[in-house]
């Protein structure tokens, strides 16, 4: 036990105070995210749009998030990332708050581009900041202490969001959203530094040198694809395999709320101490090969499960174990390869990966299950989880430990 303690200890400590100003930025930001969860049920339940115009202005969030992630990066290469962060928070708030007199599809397809772009843009900032208040001996832990901090906005997010719109109103779900997004601008505004050295050390390298765009970096954009194609698989979580636990299985949603909480509770709970032991041995791909290998297993463990609930469970426990190897490695990659004048290009394409992943992963899972079944959906997603190990495989080959 005092073992156990000692290393949820260790994991926790010798973090920069400025990593756990931005874990609880976004923590609060999370919070307020719930708004994303309900904004189709309240274009087809208050304004009375049909399913599919719902789902077309739904789109345009997508399509914002990977604009807004593109001129974040760009941006960052420019500007102070303090000042994006805070324009982003700011500002995404205040155009959450046009929800409330928007009516038309035109008007809430415009708002839902904006929100998304703005909001967005926060991203590839947030990324290059972990990466200066960070160095190569924690920056793995930096990044999972932040996503600790998502998956508990998210937990709570969800729950006060419904009980929100079931008993207040949707409108006041976008006031809360947008006050809580707004907190958490002022909040950073005031605590976080607004200028660092770091910063100043790399806009002094850039105009020494102008190293290499990250898009024309062919190791990186095959290591993105990878990661776009590793997102469409691992998103499927939330895309499709709710719907086989409903349809197929006969799940309520009581049982798969629960499933899902199941996964945020063990990020919480393991993924600190586990990315506490592996970040020492400085070995990202290694890791990312055993979260995507854990993908075509829990699909096998779905496919032959016969529906015992027991299966879910492992299901869900394996998934997470994807997760938490793959995902904080594949982000400490991201940000330890590029120079620090291309560090907002590099992010950018991260953020905008998994943009693609979000926009994807509804249509290949549901689209494939729709058509041919949900078994032959997980033919072709345990297929191509391999082909996606392999294809991380052969990046390893190639890793360069950098130390930044």
């Amino acid at each position: 036990m005092l073992n156990l303690i000692s290393l949820y200890k260790s994991s926790f400590s010798n973090l920069e105070k400025n990593i756990w100003i931005l874990s609880f930025a976004s923590f609060i930001n999370r919070s307020g995210s719930m708004v994303l969860l309900f904004t189709s049920l309240y274009l087809t339940k208050e304004l009375h749009f049909s399913i599919s115009q719902a789902g077309l202005i739904m789109s345009m969030y997508g399509i914002g998030s990977i604009i807004g992630s593109y001129l974040g990066g760009w941006l960052t290469d420019r500007i102070n990332f303090f000042y994006l962060l805070v324009f982003s928070q700011v500002v995404s708030g205040l155009i959450l708050l046009l929800m409330i007199v928007g009516k038309t599809a035109l008007e809430i397809s415009a708002i839902v581009f904006f929100y998304a772009l703005v909001a967005d843009v926060f991203r590839p900032a947030n990324s290059t900041a972990i990466a200066t208040f960070s160095n190569p001996a924690n920056r793995t832990r930096s990044f999972s202490l932040v996503r600790l901090a998502v998956n508990l906005g998210f937990s709570v997010g969800p729950a006060v969001g419904g009980f929100v719109a079931l008993h207040l109103g949707y409108h006041l779900l976008f006031v809360i959203d947008a006050v809580t997004s707004i907190c958490a601008g002022i909040m950073l505004f005031f605590v976080l530094p607004k200028t660092n050295s770091l910063h100043q050390e790399r806009k002094k390298d850039e105009t020494k040198v102008k190293s290499k765009s990250a898009y024309r970096d062919t190791e990186y954009l095959k290591f993105i694809f990878f990661v776009a194609i590793y997102g469409i698989i691992f998103f499927q979580i939330f895309a499709s395999v709710p719907q086989f636990f409903s349809r197929e299985l006969g799940y309520g949603e009581d049982l798969i709320g629960l499933l899902m909480a199941f996964n945020g509770l063990l990020v919480v709970l393991v993924e600190m101490p586990i990315v506490g032991i592996l970040e020492k041995k400085n070995q990202n791909f290694k890791f990312i090969i055993w979260g995507v290998w854990c993908l075509p297993l829990c699909f096998l463990f779905l496919l032959f499960g016969k529906g015992m609930l027991i299966w879910a469970v492992v299901y869900t426990i394996v998934i997470t174990l994807s997760e938490i190897f793959a995902m904080p490695f594949m982000m400490n990659y991201a940000l330890s390869k590029p120079p620090k004048e291309r560090q907002g290009q590099y992010s950018a394409l991260y953020s905008i990966a998994y943009g693609i992943a979000n926009i994807a992963a509804p249509s290949v899972g549901l689209g494939i299950a729709d058509n041919y079944g949900f078994n032959a959906m997980f033919y072709v997603l345990i297929v191509i989880s391999i082909l996606c190990y392999f294809g991380f495989r052969s990046l390893k080959k190639t890793e360069k430990i950098i130390h930044t």
